[in-house]
């Protein structure tokens, strides 16, 4: 399947008010057990994250599918590679946070769907999580730091949350002032 198209809050001109609209809706659960058309949707997100060199995560909503699933790298490579395979990365469908552990940890985050900026947000460096896996098998589990961060930021966008919401400090390109002051003032 060819990949899809990451959806975008705004480009140079302003703001996506279509995409928008898919970015800012709350996603719906997959029915189990997971049937043919879950499971082109659960491929669609995996071939277009795949294919990504620029990207630890990737959810449903941000190809346009308004649909409970995330995808993201479970290894942290300082040079990632073009061509992942399955080992390489965890698919979570309807996944839910069942715990949450120490203190939060603020650093700076990128989104696909925001591009051209970093917000810094603070996430838990510890979390638990239940979900299904692309076959659609139940699953439990704990992911650490950086990981436990693309995984809460993937699951914001289930709930139609982005990086812009957080009250963070905002960090941009200067050349990009003018579509910033448009956008955020």
């Amino acid at each position: 399947m060819a990949p899809k198209r990451v959806l975008t809050l705004w480009n140079d001109e302003g703001v996506n008010e279509s995409d928008t609209s898919v970015l800012r809706k709350k996603s719906t659960e997959f029915k189990t057990p997971l049937d043919k058309e879950a499971k082109q949707e659960i491929q669609a997100l995996v071939d277009s994250f795949a294919c990504r060199d620029d990207a630890s995560g990737l959810a449903g909503p941000q190809i346009g599918i308004n649909k409970r699933m995330i995808i993201f790298r479970n290894k942290t490579v300082e040079k990632p590679k073009k061509k992942m395979s399955p080992d390489d990365y965890d698919v979570l469908v309807n996944p839910r946070i069942t715990q949450a552990r120490g203190e939060k940890v603020t650093a700076a985050e990128g989104c696909l769907s925001c591009p051209d900026i970093q917000i810094e947000v603070s996430r838990f460096p510890e979390i638990k999580v239940r979900a299904l896996n692309e076959k659609g098998e139940k699953i439990s589990k704990r992911y650490l730091d950086f990981t436990a961060r693309v995984v809460q930021h993937e699951i914001d966008h289930l709930d139609g949350t982005l990086i812009v919401d957080y009250e963070g400090n905002l960090y941009y390109p200067k050349n990009k002032q003018a579509l910033i002051d448009k956008l955020f003032k």
